[in-house]
């Protein structure tokens, strides 16, 4: 009863790949979560028959990290033991490191994280500057002897039935907090494989993208360390305040979408298509 959620928006250069890779897995659904595709992503998709798969179709973009949620969610709805987290662009060759992922959960951890670091590159000064706060987030957390730099935000991860159902959707939809939450709830988390960042062979991004990004990481990290210090959530940092990507993430549709699983089997602005069958459900 193993889930693989994949969040996936425009990936049709990746995502056969990356499905070729998740088909071997032992495991019984496939979550695919598309937001605002406007390429074949969805047709390439839909082209698979394998009735493990199961699209979860969103036309608006649900911005950063919002997906995750949704598709554990879902897996929490369907009754998976657990859920296995692979971006739609990771299609390199890491079919081992995913096994180890999933087997790790099975045999007890929680929290299973991948070390995107193993060893130490040339890094640019942006890249230094966010390793710099996931650093000390795992230190305040007392978890970087454990962890080092590893975090949900980067590389694949997986979480167990326990986790899906104690922690927070925000924890999920923010990953940097997913740590907080574990560490809080008494979760097991442990960095279970390896994956140098390149090997994951995730598509060069624009130097824009990548200072929204490093802002958003940023600032999700100062979301945690402001509450392990008890105090409200912020994104501030001195005088600025790093919302990156964030202002993007559809936190409205996520809770929307929680509403509806609760709600007659009925989805919000969305379609269940799983191969094989004819139905699909909407809401109106």
């Amino acid at each position: 009863m193993f889930a693989v959620v994949i969040p996936a928006k425009n990936e049709e250069k990746s995502i056969l790949a990356t499905l070729t890779t998740i088909l071997r897995l032992p495991v019984c659904y496939i979550i695919l979560v598309l937001n605002g595709c406007t390429d074949q992503t969805f047709e390439l998709a839909r082209s698979i028959p394998d009735t493990r798969i199961h699209i979860l179709y969103f036309s608006d973009p649900l911005g950063i990290d919002i997906p995750r949620a949704i598709g554990a969610l879902y897996a929490r709805h369907i009754g998976a033991n657990g859920a296995l987290f692979v971006d739609g662009d990771m299609s390199g060759d890491i079919y081992q490191n995913l096994l180890t992922l999933v087997t790790s959960v099975q045999s007890g951890v929680d929290v299973a994280l991948t070390n995107c670091y193993p060893y130490i590159p040339h890094r640019h000064k942006l890249a230094n500057l966010v390793l710099k706060f996931r650093s000390q987030l795992n230190r305040e957390l007392d978890l970087f002897k454990s962890l080092g730099l590893s975090t949900p935000t980067h590389g694949p991860h997986a979480l167990s039935q326990r986790a899906l159902l104690s922690l927070p959707l925000q924890a999920i939809a923010v990953p940097p907090l997913t740590l907080y939450w574990a560490k809080k709830n008494g979760l097991i988390i442990k960095v279970a494989t390896s994956i140098p960042h390149e090997s994951l062979h995730s598509p060069r991004k624009h130097r824009r993208h990548a200072r929204l990004i490093a802002e958003t990481i940023i600032g999700d990290c100062l979301m945690g360390l402001a509450l392990i210090q008890n105090e409200t959530p912020t994104r501030l940092l001195g005088k600025h305040k790093l919302m990156g990507y964030h202002l993007e993430r559809r936190f409205d549709l996520l809770y929307c979408w929680e509403q509806s699983l609760k709600s007659q089997n009925m989805f919000y602005e969305q379609h269940v298509i799983i191969p094989g069958t004819s139905c699909s459900s909407e809401l109106n």
